[in-house]
């Protein structure tokens, strides 16, 4: 008797999935609720649990893309269950087997690594066996590939062929990068998004960081970081401007009464946006745990379909990668994001002495909004708003 592995249902928007590394071989035993292979869809990417014990039976390679309802593989629950001394598949006296140490080394990092992973280290004659993989797991991913070939070809400099530059590599678009790429296409097409910039003196917020950092670790056990402080500042501006925090439905304007604050976070996967409910409850040491918790899930591949759905505004971070300025582009159907670039010393006039220039930390602040929701009077002060909470913390404590 045989169970059917169908893919299951991922969310009412989810309708393909893309399936990944098969986490257990053909042939092989597999306990029910055990992970079986990984599913990719346009949001998430999550471990697809055996419905029941016994021998898998694989029908869709990895790579393959599928839709809700698809029949993967099977389980023959009527197998017997193998001693664990002995393989599945013994060979017989006359197919005799030789295995090397070598082998079995080369067998186990070519498990651990993705399916991409493999291919490149295939195509870059990179071998895997002495590549530390920073994916779940210790899984090689292709950024442990492409770190390993720059630092394999850093000492050893010589003349190529010219031809040899010129390779073409052609890859299907994850379901992750695909939803990435409409969803900013259709916030430029269905949004009136405009931007409105600022500056924010950081010498407060860096002093008073530096002062507690080390207590607020002792106590709460996470670093006290910028992060907190601006979804702070952009909940006490939220409260202020609920139509930067409110969206378009169906023709109708939707308020909300809560701050569902979106976390923009790059993985290797592409960019995802996790989201920090009930923002405007949480205290300081409460918003850094979710952020730390939130970024370490995306990391690992283990974010939910909840972690990913809603969110009210977002806050993009684009200054952990050196950005000075940009842009950044709306979420549908948020009406505004804020996005944060670099800290770096720059003359200004100093506030208590008009006339004489002083350096300071300055980052640059930039607001994306909906014009059909956020005029500009509001969007503009908004974010002096959110310039001031930084530029005085206090007025967060306070309130203000």
């Amino acid at each position: 008797m045989t169970t059917p592995i169908n893919i299951p249902s991922l969310g009412e928007s989810i309708t393909e999935v893309v399936l990944g590394q098969w986490l257990i071989e053909e042939g092989q035993w597999v306990e029910r609720d055990a992970p079986l292979v990984e599913i990719e869809s346009d949001k998430v990417t999550q471990e697809l649990p055996s419905p029941i014990a016994g021998i898998l039976r694989i029908d869709q390679p990895s790579g393959s893309e599928c839709s809700v309802g698809d029949s993967i593989g099977t389980i023959d629950e009527s197998a017997p269950k193998p001693n664990n001394s002995q393989d599945l598949e013994t060979p017989s006296s006359s197919d005799t087997i030789e295995v090397t140490t070598e082998t079995v080394a080369s067998a186990a990092q070519t498990r651990k690594a993705t399916p991409l992973a493999q291919k490149m280290a295939s195509d870059m004659g990179v071998s895997l066996e002495d590549i530390e993989g920073s994916g779940p797991s210790g899984r090689i991913t292709k950024s442990d590939i492409l770190k390993s070939d720059d630092h394999s070809n850093s000492g050893n400099i010589s003349v190529a062929p010219e031809n040899q530059f010129r390779t073409i590599r052609r890859e299907k678009m994850s379901p992750l990068r695909k939803r990435i790429a409409q969803r900013l296409v259709e916030a430029q097409h269905s949004a009136a998004m405009l931007t409105t910039f600022n500056e924010a003196d950081m010498s407060k917020v860096i002093s008073l960081r530096k002062l507690h950092k080390q207590e607020f670790n002792d106590r709460h056990g996470v670093n006290l970081g910028f992060m907190s402080f601006f979804t702070k500042a952009c909940v006490s501006a939220l409260a202020t401007w609920p139509s930067v925090n409110a969206s378009l439905v169906d023709g109708e304007v939707e308020y909300h009464e809560y701050v569902d604050m979106s976390v923009a976070v790059g993985t290797d996967r592409g960019l995802v946006v996790p989201i920090i409910r009930n923002a405007e409850r949480q205290s300081f040491a409460e918003i850094e745990l979710s952020i730390k918790d939130l970024a370490t899930k995306a990391r690992d591949g283990k974010l939910t379909m909840d972690d990913m759905t809603g969110g009210t505004f977002t806050i993009s971070n684009g200054g952990v990668y050196g950005s000075m300025m940009s842009t950044p582009i709306l979420n549908p159907p948020q009406s505004g994001i804020l996005g944060l670039h670099r800290i770096q010393n720059r003359p200004i006039e100093d506030p208590d002495n008009p006339g004489q220039i002083i350096l300071r930390p300055m980052m640059y602040l930039a607001l994306s909004y909906d014009h059909r929701l956020v005029d500009g009077e509001g969007a503009v002060s908004f974010l002096v708003h959110v310039k001031n909470c930084i530029e005085d913390p206090e007025r967060l404590l306070l309130g203000l």
